[in-house]
């Protein structure tokens, strides 16, 4: 009898550790799948300052050259204004000359 109770005793002790190691284990369980999901939102959430930080600096930089850009083709377009400017100058000369010259000739053409 004393047997039986030591046997008995000892399956009982077996199954609360059994039933505490599940328990144990299922807590285990549950705190790495919350660690888990925290390290996951933790990702995200560095992912998405990541991506707004590389948005803002591309951003950044595409306004920086669109302004680099109009700098240069207004210099562009003053240096052609410029050119155009004195080729102007020089055609009127050369117009005036030629208008000159023919009033001229048909003056003496005239006199003659």
């Amino acid at each position: 009898m004393d047997l039986i109770r030591k046997i008995k005793q000892a399956e009982a002790q077996a199954q609360e550790i059994i039933d505490k190691a599940k328990s144990d284990a299922a807590q285990q369980a549950e705190k790495l799948r919350e660690n888990h999901d925290q390290a996951v939102a933790e990702a995200e959430q560095a992912r998405k300052k990541a991506v707004e930080a590389a948005v803002a600096k591309a951003e950044t930089q595409g306004l920086r050259e669109v302004e680099e850009l109009g700098a240069r083709a207004q210099k562009k377009l003053q240096q052609v204004h410029k050119a155009v400017e004195s080729k102007e100058k020089k055609a009127a000369e050369r117009i005036m000359e030629f208008l000159y010259s023919g009033l001229t000739k048909s003056s003496t053409k005239e006199m003659s």
